[in-house]
Parts: structure tokens; sequence; C-alpha cells
């Protein structure tokens, strides 16, 4: 698996797609098929049977998978790429646009 430079309550921003110029903090991220879950990006429309959980059942609105390519990262309200880089003996993430260590 590649290691992914977004993690789990990043704010990004979605640069292609249907969904693109949205921006939104990201919920879960899924390694294996290198796809994000962003907070009201890519809503789809989920018809769900009664059960036991849902009582009702119906039609449920949900944010669906998005690729990590098509989202970037915002550092500061700006779309940048991140890098990695050793702070002391710490491996750190670092916005490439102006150095800032994001974490």
């Amino acid at each position: 698996m590649a290691m992914l430079k977004i993690k789990k309550g990043d704010t990004v921003k979605v640069i292609a797609g249907r969904s693109k110029g949205q921006e939104g903090k990201v919920i879960a991220v899924n390694r294996k098929n290198s796809t994000l879950l962003v907070e009201g990006v890519n809503m789809i429309t989920k018809h769900t049977k009664p059960s036991m959980q849902n009582q009702q059942g119906g039609i449920v609105h949900q944010e669906g998978p998005i690729h990590i390519s098509n989202v970037m990262y915002l550092h500061k309200g700006q779309p940048t790429r991140i890098g990695f880089k050793f702070d002391g003996d710490k491996k750190v993430r670092f916005a490439k646009s102006n150095g800032d260590i994001i974490d």
C-alpha cells in the first residue's frame, strides 16, 4: 500500500470531477482503494429497506467516495501539495507552497 499524504480530519478542496471547487473535512480514508469520504462532497442518494437499525427505511443522502488524486490539502485557505521531512528525529508533513509544518 502506498503512503497517503491526507489524513482523517484534514480540510481538502476538490480539484477535479463533478464536485470540483467544493471544500470539506475528511471523514474517512480508505487506504486500500485510495479513496476518501469528504463532508458534504459527492453526495449520493441511497435507497434503504426497513431493518432493525433503520425502522423507517426510505431514501438516505450520504457522501460517496472520491479518489485521493482529485483533492488537494488546504493550508491557510490555499490548496497546496504535501511533502514529508524529518524534524529532528520525527517525520512530519509540510506544505510545499511555503514550507510550514502541518503536524
